[in-house]
């Protein structure tokens, strides 16, 4: 089964993100913002992870760019899920490494379409 790791700072999204993914068969692993996600991301091995961009301790920017340093995580899918939509903040994502972004709120269905592009 694929791992999917989702970083928010919003339980509520949260909830709907793995509710999501869950029902369309992936396993799914919580963190709280970007500190938690990355400790995550370094103990265990992840599919793909969706982050949050706008988060407390280590924003979405910071968490993909230090993702992008662990091992075996060079070319693991990072989706950037937030209410920004501004072309600098999207470039900004895709410097530090995120694959592409969905804008919150989000469809199930655009959601679950994506990922399952992103993980094959």
């Amino acid at each position: 089964m694929k791992r999917i790791l989702t970083v928010d700072d919003s339980a509520s999204v949260r909830q709907m993100v793995s509710f999501t993914l869950q029902k369309a068969g992936y396993e799914v692993a919580e963190a709280v913002d970007g500190r938690d996600g990355l400790g995550k991301a370094a103990g265990g091995k992840f599919d793909l992870i969706i982050t949050d961009l706008n988060m407390p301790n280590v924003d979405g920017i910071q968490l993909i760019s230090s993702v992008r340093k662990l091992p075996g995580y060079s070319f693991v899918p990072i989706l950037m899920l937030s209410t920004e939509s501004q072309a600098e903040k999207k470039d900004e994502g895709r410097k530090a490494g995120a694959t592409g972004w969905i804008v919150k709120p989000f469809n199930a269905e655009q959601l679950v379409a994506v990922v399952q592009k992103l993980v094959k």
